[in-house]
């Protein structure tokens, strides 16, 4: 997931793109940018497409090609989507891996991340699914390009977990992107002592990103000081008048981060405004409003799609140790219908992109 965005504002949501200049501003390669692999997405200004290549340690720009396309409606439903990338990728789907599903807000075509098996070092892919369902590669091989390398990424071969176990932790250098007022904010884990972080870069690219490190206070863990669990999905929100990155976790705690306090080289707390439960982790993540009122729309891997209110988020602040379930702060409620949800977008003002039980489908936002 990840559109253009600017601060999303208490009460009301504005999304808008952030610039209408030529494809071409900013993209000042042409060639192959040599992705390594293709993971979260998010569009910047007309045409330019931002991909995350973890494994490359990378984030590249790409311009998109012109051309007429299908927009993707409200009606919209495709299923087997997995079958029909294999089907245009020459393997089967059962080896494709879905890594993102964004879609272009200018076209209201959907762009697919993947990889050709399941492997970290899979051969990637980025393929657009348009209104008609028809599928195609994004070639690669030749497009207007920049790119920009990732200051302290994780070595190719760390591990996520201690002492050598758990899985790559190249793969987590880019959990999630977004695109706001100029500039790229990237989530991930990096080789700094506190290994969670958030980045930032101006686009067009013209230096190094702004690295900084971060730890939250998970009070579903008896109040724990965390400082290795990434940022798993994010979005740019405006709290209490600031611009904040509202960043869900591990186990599930959702935490704000002052734009402000994001420098080079720093350390920060994000402050806790909600535990929404343990066993669980965040897959995706969408702002919205509905009937005067701001939602997010939080898929999850173990506790379905919550629909959760904005209601005080200005004024939660989680402190003391959670029990009970761990949930506190911020109420939502489970949205039953999108059960199996693994990626969504925003369509338009009213819909979303839905990725569930391997359908892909346009569903009324909740």
């Amino acid at each position: 997931m990840s559109l253009v965005w600017r601060w999303a504002s208490l009460p009301a949501l504005v999304l808008c793109l952030a610039s209408v200049a030529a494809a071409a501003d900013g993209l000042d390669q042409t060639g192959n940018p040599g992705l390594k692999s293709a993971g979260p997405l998010a569009f910047g200004p007309k045409g330019v497409l931002f991909v995350g290549d973890p494994m490359g340690a990378q984030i590249v720009a790409i311009g998109l090609p012109a051309g007429e396309s299908t927009a993707i409606g409200a009606d919209f439903k495709l299923e087997n989507l997995a079958d029909k990338l294999g089907g245009v990728l020459g393997i089967p789907g059962t080896d494709v891996a879905i890594k993102d599903v964004a879609v272009d807000p200018a076209s209201k075509v959907a762009y697919v991340s993947c990889a050709r098996g399941q492997a970290p070092d899979a051969e990637p892919a980025i393929v657009t699914v348009d209104g008609k369902g028809n599928l195609k590669v994004l070639a690669t091989d030749k497009v207007q390009y920049a790119k920009v390398a990732l200051a302290s990424a994780p070595p190719a071969n760390a591990t996520a977990g201690k002492g050598g176990k758990g899985g790559s932790a190249r793969q987590l250098a880019i959990t999630d992107l977004a695109f706001v007022d100029g500039k790229l904010f990237i989530a991930g884990m990096s080789n700094e002592e506190f290994n969670s972080s958030l980045r930032s870069i101006e686009f067009p690219f013209k230096a190094a990103d702004t690295t900084t490190s971060v730890e939250i206070l998970h009070t579903a863990h008896n109040a724990a000081i965390e400082t290795r669990s990434p940022v798993r999905t994010f979005v740019p929100f405006n709290v209490g008048g600031q611009p904040q990155i509202l960043a869900a976790y591990q186990c599930t705690p959702l935490v704000t981060f002052p734009v402000s306090g994001l420098k080079s080289g720093t350390k920060i707390r994000g402050t806790t405004v909600a535990e929404l439960g343990n066993r669980n982790t965040p897959l995706d993540m969408i702002t919205y409003e509905k009937e005067g009122k701001q939602y997010l729309l939080l898929a999850n891997q173990a506790r379905g799609v919550m629909k959760i209110s904005t209601d005080g988020i200005d004024k939660s602040n989680l402190t003391a140790p959670v029990t009970g379930g761990g949930v506190a702060g911020l109420k939502y409620d489970t949205i039953a219908a999108l059960e199996g949800t693994t990626q969504l977008d925003k369509l338009g003002t009213n819909n979303a992109l839905v990725l569930a039980k391997g359908t892909l489908s346009a569903v009324a936002l909740p």
